[in-house]
């Protein structure tokens, strides 16, 4: 897993976020990016279904077809399209704290309720220190890496997946600044 050109790519998004909404310059962005992290893990958990005891819909939207304009469908992972949003915020957040040389480790659930669940606790530990003004660790980061990297590998994502997924979305969040998203 070679995390540099993920670092990279996110970097240089960031930067036109940045150049795009000049008024995000100089401030602090933490906040409102691990916010982001915690609603599109939220949207991800929405994805997978497995949660949702009370509906007999319970599978994941991993082959969701949609309609095309040009007519036909076009076949999307929807879980894996959440999954990355996460990963960028991930990206950025650790760009922010100037964490981006770390190491990945984690505990694997065989139960995917219970690795969101792992994930939901990392992002909140990292919004607690950082609501009482301390210090944000490289290990609190990497612990919330490896936790997040773990539910990829629970939800039955590869990492060549993962990567692939990015690059299309990374691509996607540069069209979209140039249209105005």
């Amino acid at each position: 897993m070679n995390l540099t050109k993920l670092f990279d790519m996110q970097r240089v998004l960031d930067q036109r976020i940045m150049d795009k909404h000049p008024e995000l310059k100089g401030q602090d962005n933490l906040e409102w990016k691990v916010l982001a992290l915690q609603v599109e893990l939220g949207e991800c958990a929405n994805e997978h279904r497995g949660f949702k005891k009370w509906s007999n819909d319970q599978e994941p939207r991993t082959a969701w077809k949609q309609p095309s304009y040009r007519g036909g469908y076009i076949e999307r992972n929807l879980l894996l399209e959440e999954y990355v949003d996460c990963l960028h915020f991930i990206l950025s957040i650790g760009i922010e704290l100037g964490f981006t040389d770390i190491e990945i480790w984690g505990s694997p659930e065989k139960n995917t309720t219970k690795q969101f669940l792992k994930c939901f606790h990392q992002i909140d530990s990292l919004s607690f220190i950082m609501s009482n003004d301390w210090d944000v660790t490289i290990e609190v980061y990497e612990n919330l890496f490896g936790t997040f990297v773990e539910l990829g590998k629970t939800l039955g994502f590869t990492w060549e997946q993962i990567e692939q997924a990015y690059f299309e979305k990374n691509e996607i969040n540069h069209i979209r600044q140039e249209q105005g998203y």
